[in-house]
């Protein structure tokens, strides 16, 4: 039989089960014409933080490639997920962005007691919610998380840019550039685009 210390011991909560923790959500990808919608989840370490977060479209390429590895090393856990842009067709850009996020948070080694979202809509969740309009420049959490979203979905449109260098979306990330669009004219659709969107669905008549 287990002694009386062993089982106190034993039902002590881990730092990480007690209430308090926080998780910021954000997204990447809504607007361009082809790729997947990526979402990040972060819950940051508050003894360890990360300096200089801010809003992902504020910063530099450069200095979000810095603050990428920083969040991964510092944070206490943090998660990327993603919808395709198969199911962006299927849902609608709307329902897709909240899928992904909803992938993130629920691929959280960490369970939080809160999340925070940007913008005006909520994921489904388990958990308590709330949505910060420009939360990426008021909370840092959420910030972290916007800069995780931004770089891995570069990262993801650069890569997919040596299958299909003729579009040039490891420059413009599929956006609706100028460029962009004249290579869709001149090439047509590639298994990435969004054929929902409306540039691309008239390359499709």
């Amino acid at each position: 039989m287990r002694s009386k210390k062993f089982l106190q011991a034993e039902q002590t909560p881990l730092s990480w089960d007690i209430p308090g923790l926080m998780a910021g959500v954000d997204e990447a990808g809504r607007g361009p014409l082809m790729g997947p919608v990526v979402a990040a989840a972060v819950i940051l370490d508050e003894l360890n933080p990360v300096k200089g977060l801010a809003d992902s479209k504020k910063l530099t390429p450069l200095r979000r490639e810095q603050l990428y590895d920083e969040i991964r090393a510092k944070a206490l856990c943090c998660s990327i997920a993603m919808a395709t842009a198969q199911e962006i067709d299927t849902l609608n850009i709307l329902q897709a962005t909240l899928l992904a996020m909803k992938r993130a948070v629920e691929g959280l080694r960490l369970k939080p007691h809160k999340v925070l979202v940007d913008g005006n809509r909520l994921p489904t969740l388990t958990i308590l919610a709330e949505a910060i309009v420009k939360g990426d420049t008021l909370v840092p959490a959420i910030s972290a998380a916007s800069i995780l979203a931004k770089v891995y979905r570069d990262r993801w449109c650069a890569d997919y840019h040596l299958q299909y260098p003729q579009y040039g979306f490891a420059s413009h990330k599929g956006y609706g550039t100028a460029a962009h669009l004249a290579a869709l004219r001149e090439h047509g659709v590639c298994p990435q685009h969004r054929q929902s969107f409306a540039p691309v669905a008239r390359v499709l008549r």
